[in-house]
Formats: structure tokens, sequence, C-alpha cells
């Protein structure tokens, strides 16, 4: 994209290029892919060495083989810890808990280990939990003090929920099991808006004994910040009755960003207060060291002031005599700030702020609702998979309980300049542009399908801008600002304008909410916005049916020319229009645009067909060279979407046959020449093809590309169809887009209720 920010050199690579820059990257990086061997299928469960029950492979070769845990319904390529906003976005760039350390989403340690003393032998159960000790040096005669890990649990299970990951670790004659629950709360800002994740610890006695338990766990100082010569401050308080640690930069700066993570507010780390419960600041090593001698903290404070050196905060909880009876322990992570964007000038506050007077309440709040909040989580987790099972088997529940909390992750809540809620969105791991529309647009089914009401959150702060805020131009805005959290707009008219895309994009996205809304709600949301989306559909009507050479939203591969896919979202979103017209009571209104799409279409179905071929074009024929070219045509989701029937059936049927014949091993290319793909927009495709044997087979391939890609960062959206390897990206809230199809079913369940 144009407004593109260099990354630091301590950054990924392939992290965080400007969407644009992944052109460069897919050239020869690409082939340089093409050959690379993907990991066995037995690799994708490796636990890796524990030492207890490490096995010898067979013939007596001395090798070593890995301890296998299962995972279910499918192996994250990161796993998803503390995924609840932009800023608390931690997640396990492996399957294995216990041994590698937790990251934020561009790869940056946010440090987190867990050890538990089980009869006064200490066991790591996560993160890089080294120690010191000393020990005889037998070469000298002398104490020697070294750093390494105590021993390791050994993990039998992985599983991911929508909103959950749950690890099941043994050893020392107990069950451990270690769950990970960011929240996810459909029609409920309050608890939506709070940026808070859990940590549950249970301990159980596997073999009948009564077992003496305690347990630790920590948050070290990089969770403030990426840039490691910075100074931090942490204090220990006991307030609502939490314990609790929050850590901030020695300098914030407020309002901005280092590195993507928050340059201001601070991390908390907490459990529930009591006589039980111990805590203790100071280097890693020596903190870790202490519990693992003797089993509790000494409430000392000796924490290096620099992130580089080393600062750990550490919680110990005592459980006493455990039995076969569940003991359980919360712990909280979050990351809090009070102002939250600058929207055109205007710091706004986060919406937990109107019903939390402090932190220290919403906390204290956020630990006693944990026994509801598990209860709402089951609730929800089984609909999901449920209704995923329904429409996609055991491939698409696994792709859906992994973007559920991706999706909401890069989003949050906030009071905006009218007192109403209102939602943002940052453009993760790209351009980190503020409620980018193309990036919304992507995301916008898993709204459709849980909660139609976020949508229109999200929508507000784009409408207010364009309404009241100073955009220039007749149509839709690319963004809200070109980096996260500055929304400061671009009232000069320069940014990276794709004028059909966001338009058609905007308009439709209003629909799909219109539809999903009550009546009532609806009719004021389309006569509050009608005119500036009238204004924006006079734009399609002169630009259409056949756009110039536009930018787009898979800007990576350059602008286009003719495009089909472009052209049919602007001739859809026309007959959106015509739907808002009809919610806003302008039925004379409603009629011209739906007339006028249907017109478009006619033109659009005997241009996009290649002549000489079964199958679409990527550009009008005659125009552009187009000929011999395709593309996934995932445009065509809006039309099923919103029930526009302006797609020919035949056309239709024609692409499914089409997609079947092209699929590589991990998917549909999005366009020629090209292998990448892009999974949101394959899902999308699903959508649209729902009743053809292609779906399934796009589901169940880019499920495999999910489940077996080497590159273990947060599920990335452009990958490449052979190698399975990413081409760029992770943690982009577009895998809201894997809802697809589940955006479609609630659609029609809707429909069906209002007739």
């Amino acid at each position: 994209m144009t407004n593109k920010r260099t990354p630091s050199s301590s950054e990924p690579t392939l992290d965080n290029p400007s969407r644009r820059g992944v052109l460069k990257l897919s050239g020869s990086a690409g082939l340089a892919l093409a050959g690379a061997a993907l990991l066995p299928a037995e690799a994708k469960t490796t636990g890796g060495l524990t030492g207890a029950k490490a096995n010898r492979a067979a013939g007596g070769s001395g090798a070593i083989t890995p301890l296998l845990a299962t995972v279910k319904p499918i192996r994250p390529p990161a796993v998803p810890l503390a995924v609840r906003q932009p800023y608390l976005s931690t997640w396990l760039p492996a399957t294995i808990l216990p041994g590698t350390s937790p990251q934020f989403w561009h790869g940056s340690p946010t440090g987190m280990a867990g050890m538990v003393r089980v009869d006064g032998e200490t066991y790591l159960f996560m993160g890089d939990g080294k120690i010191t000790r000393n020990v005889p040096d037998g070469n000298h005669g002398k104490a020697h003090s070294i750093e390494d890990f105590p021993r390791a649990l050994e993990q039998t299970v992985l599983e991911v929920t929508a909103t959950r990951s749950r690890f099941t670790l043994q050893g020392g004659g107990i069950e451990l099991v270690v769950e990970f629950l960011s929240p996810v709360e459909p029609g409920d800002t309050r608890r939506q808006s709070m940026p808070l994740s859990y940590v549950h610890v249970s301990v159980r006695s596997l073999d009948g004994k009564a077992h003496h338990v305690q347990l630790y766990m920590d948050m070290a100082g990089n969770w403030a910040s990426a840039e490691h010569d910075q100074a931090v401050k942490a204090s220990a308080s006991q307030a609502k009755g939490m314990q609790a640690w929050s850590l901030t930069l020695a300098n914030p700066k407020p309002l901005s960003e280092q590195k993507e993570f928050a340059a201001w507010g601070h991390t908390v780390w907490a459990t529930a207060a009591g006589a039980h419960v111990s805590h203790q600041a100071g280097k890693d090593v020596d903190v870790r060291g202490h519990f693992a001698a003797h089993g509790t903290l000494d409430g000392s404070d000796t924490a290096p002031s620099q992130i580089k050196d080393g600062p750990v905060y550490g919680l110990a909880v005592e459980l006493g005599q455990v039995t076969g009876s569940e003991q359980r322990t919360d712990f909280i992570i979050g990351q809090v700030r009070e102002t939250c964007i600058n929207y055109l000038g205007t710091p706004l506050r986060a919406l937990w702020t109107r019903h939390f007077p402090h932190w220290q309440d919403m906390l204290a709040f956020f630990h006693g609702d944990a026994g509801a909040a598990r209860k709402r989580a089951d609730l929800l987790d089984a609909r999901v998979r449920r209704d995923a099972h329904t429409a996609g088997g055991h491939s698409y529940e696994g792709l859906c309980a992994l973007a559920l909390r991706q999706a909401y992750g890069g989003t949050e809540l906030v009071i905006g300049p009218d007192g109403e809620p209102w939602a943002f969105l940052k453009e993760i791991s790209s351009d980190g542009n503020m409620s980018t529309v193309d990036v919304v647009y992507p995301a916008a089914p898993v709204w459709m399908y849980l909660d139609p009401d976020y949508l229109r959150l999200l929508l507000v702060p784009l409408l207010h801008y364009a309404e009241k805020g100073g955009w220039p131009k007749p149509f839709a805005e690319h963004d809200l600002g070109s980096s996260y959290p500055q929304a400061s707009g671009h009232n000069d008219g320069k940014e990276e304008d794709m004028p059909v895309e966001e338009t058609g994009n905007m308009l439709i996205m209003v629909a799909a909410y219109l539809k999903r809304a009550a009546r009532a709600d609806a009719r004021t949301f389309a006569r509050r916005h009608y005119r500036i989306l009238k204004q924006w559909a006079g734009y399609l009507e002169r630009e259409l049916p056949d756009p110039g050479f536009q930018n787009q939203t898979d800007d990576f591969a350059g602008s286009i020319a003719h495009s089909v896919n472009l052209a049919l979202k602007g001739i859809i979103a026309l007959a959106a229009m015509g739907q808002i017209a009809s919610a806003a009571g302008h039925d004379d209104e409603a009629t011209h645009y739906q007339a006028r799409a249907r017109k478009d279409m006619a033109f659009w179905a005997e241009h996009a067909k290649d002549p000489n071929a079964a199958h679409l074009d990527l550009t009008y024929h005659g125009k552009g060279g187009g000929d011999g070219t395709w593309g996934t045509l995932y445009n065509g989701f809006a039309d099923v979407l919103l029930g526009t029937g302006l797609i020919p059936e035949s056309i239709r049927r024609m692409q499914a046959k089409w997609y079947a014949q092209q699929s590589n091993a991990f998917g549909l290319p999005l366009q020629v020449p090209h292998s990448y793909a892009k999974s949101d927009w394959e899902l999308f495709t699903a959508a649209w093809l729902a009743d053809q044997p292609v779906a399934q087979q796009l589901i169940d391939r880019v499920y495999a590309y999910a489940d077996t890609t080497p590159d273990r960062v947060p599920f990335s959206d452009l990958y490449n169809t052979v190698t399975a390897r990413r081409t760029a990206f992770s943690a982009r809230p577009v895998q809201g887009g894997i809802f697809a199809p589940l955006a479609l079913r609630a659609m029609h369940i809707k429909a069906g209720a209002d007739r």
C-alpha cells in the first residue's frame, strides 16, 4: 500500500511488509519455496524430547523418538494464547507448551513461564523457564552455577476451540491442564471491551495418591515493548481482592506505537489474593529458581529496570494436597489503556471505562466472572463447532476454531465522539492502517454470522468520517488513518485510493447489516446514512459496467484495468444500494438501482467469459489482453449473501467446474500465473459455490495448508498453494472471512424468519 512503514531490523522479513511489497516477495522467494519439503504428517504433533519417556527407535540405533501429543481439531500454525485486541495478541509458535517462549503476533517475545512443584520436585509446564542452580563441578571440585530447565511435564493433548487453547500435561503423578481463554462475547459490548484474557490452570492426581502441589507462573518485562533497551516500572498491589502486577514503560508515549506494541498503558498480570498466594519480581532465572527451591516466593522486588536484563513478575499459588478432585487457579493477563484512539484530534476512551471507574474494578469483575465466562464460552464453542461441522465437516470445524479469536483480536471498542460505542480495526501485519475498508470487508462474515451489531459498530466510524470528518472525494475512503491508533483521516485526499473496491465494500456491508438487523433498526440506520450511501452509489453508476485502471484489494498483485472481479463487486453493490433504498423507504430509487444492476450484469456476462475456454477471464476479453487469464471470483459471494441473484446460474456452474480442475494441493490460486492464494477469498468462493462439490474441496485444501504449514506464525491469509508456505502476513483479522459459509446460512435463516 502507499502508506508504507519500514519494519525495524528486528522484525521478521515477511511479518510486516506493505501489502504491495508482497509482489517482490512472491517472485524469487516464491520460486525458492516451491521445492521446499512439507513437514511429515507425524511432525504436526511432535512434542520434542521430554526425558522421562523418550523412546528409543526400533533397531537399537540409539536414536530417540519424540513423544507425540494429540492435537485436535487442527494443528495451528501458531496457537492463540491471549488474543483479545491489537495490543493483547500473544501466540505460541509451536504445538508443545513447555520449552518455547510465547510471542507477540509479529514474533517479538512476550515471555511467560509456568512451573509446578509436586512433592518437592519442580516441573516446567510452559515457556522457556530456565532457572539458576548450583551443582557440583567435578572437574574443579567446587560448586558451579548453571542456567537450565527443570524437568518438564509431558504434553498429551492440545485442543483448540473457537475461544480457547487447552493443553493437557502429565508428570509426577498429576495431570495439569492449562487453558487460555480469550472470551468472545457476541452482543455484549461491556464484556467484549475488556482487554483481559484468562489463563485457567487445573491440577488433579492421576495415580490415586495425594500430592503436595505448588503452582508458579510469571510475566516477563518484554510484554511492555519490543524495544528491549526500554526501561520499565512495575508495581505489586492487592486491591479489590486481586494480587496484581502492573507493568508500564518508564517513558510512555501516549497514543503511539513502538514496533507494533502500544507505547502507553500498562500490562496487568494477576490472580486472586490470599494467604496461599505469594509474589516476587527479579531477574528471570533467580525468581524462577527461588520457586523451584522453595515452592513459594518471597515478596521482594529486585527486578532489573531494562527489559533486556530479563525482569519477570511472578505469582505462586499453594494448592496443598491434591487428590483426584480437580483444583483450579485463574490467572489474568491484560493490556490496559484508558484512552485508546485519536479520532481526528479527539482522544477516545476505551468503552470499558464507561462501566468501571478504574482498571482494578474491571479486573475484579473479570475475575469474578470467570465461571460464567467459561459457561458462555462452552455454549459459543459448541455452537461454532456444530454449525461449522454441518456446513463443512471436520476441516471447516478446525478452520473456524482457529479463526474466531484472530478476527475479533484485530478490533477494539471505544466511546465514540457521539457518546455511543464505536469499534476500530487495525490492519495487522500489512500496513497497520486504521479501519481499512478492504480489511473490514473480508473480515465481516464473522460478524454477519455471530454479531451483526458489531459490524455496525465497525461501519459507524467509516460513515461518520465520510459524512462529517472532511473526506473530500466522491467515493468511499480506503481507511481512517495511515497508522493505528491515529485515526487522522485523509482530508487532503492523499491515500491509497481503491474507488470501486471500497465503495462496493461499504454498500455491500451496509446492506448485509440491514438484512441481519431488526426491521426498525435497519430503517433507522438506512435513513441516517442514506445521503452518503447514495453519493457513493452515484459514483459507481458513473464508473460501471467497465471500471478503468484501478487499484483493488489484492494490491500486492498490482492495479488492474477492466477487472471482471472488481466490476462484479461494483454491480452487486448497486443492487445492494437498491436494498438500502428499500429499507429507507425509497421504493422508487430501489427500483432504479435494481434495474441498473441488471443492465450492467448483462454487459458483464457478455464480456467476462473467455471466448475460447469454459471460464471467466481475469479482465473483460479484448480489453488489455485478458483472453486466457482467470482468477478466483470471490466477489460472487455477495450475490448469494444478499440474494441479489444477478450472476447467471450457468456461469456459476461453469466456474465451479473450472475451479475443481485448477486447484493445487493446498487450494485455488488467486489469479494466474501466481500460485499464491488468500484463505479468506477461498472461503468466500466456497460459500458462493456451496451447493457444488468444489466447495468442500476448497475448505479441505485450506485446512490442509493451515494444518501442515511449517511456518509457525499466527494464521497467515496469503500463502503458496503448492508448498503450503506463507507468502506474507500473519494474524490479520481478514481471517473472519473463514466464516463466509456460516454468514450465508445465518442470512438465509434470518430471511426465512422474516417471511
